[in-house]
């Protein structure tokens, strides 16, 4: 998966599509993120030793990652490429790249 924790990310379907906010959580064994704000969803909590307080809070639910597309600071959104940079001493290091621009994300 090719979208990291801290992206900013706009949603492209489902019910909050057009909605921006930044990946909270990425889980790239399943597939999904979990981006703030998006795909939230009422859950009853009971009180715990950890949560004080129960009642029904909104959670933010995973969605799957092919559901949003990363946001270039120029473009908006669009899809990562990779490019390799070359490094001291004959390393490399990949680098994430807008595939509109060419720029750095």
């Amino acid at each position: 998966m090719k979208l990291k924790k801290g992206d900013r990310v706009r949603v492209l379907t489902g019910k909050d599509r057009g909605k921006e906010g930044t990946i909270m959580r990425a889980m790239p064994a399943e597939g999904r993120v979990i981006v703030d704000g998006v795909n939230v969803a009422k859950r009853h909590q009971r009180a715990t030793k950890a949560t004080m307080q129960g009642g029904i809070i909104d959670k933010d639910m995973p969605m799957p990652a092919s559901a949003v597309a990363i946001l270039c600071p120029k473009d908006g959104p669009t899809r990562i490429g990779y490019r390799f940079e070359e490094t001291g001493a004959g390393t490399r290091r990949k680098v994430r790249i807008c595939k509109k621009c060419g720029g750095d994300l």
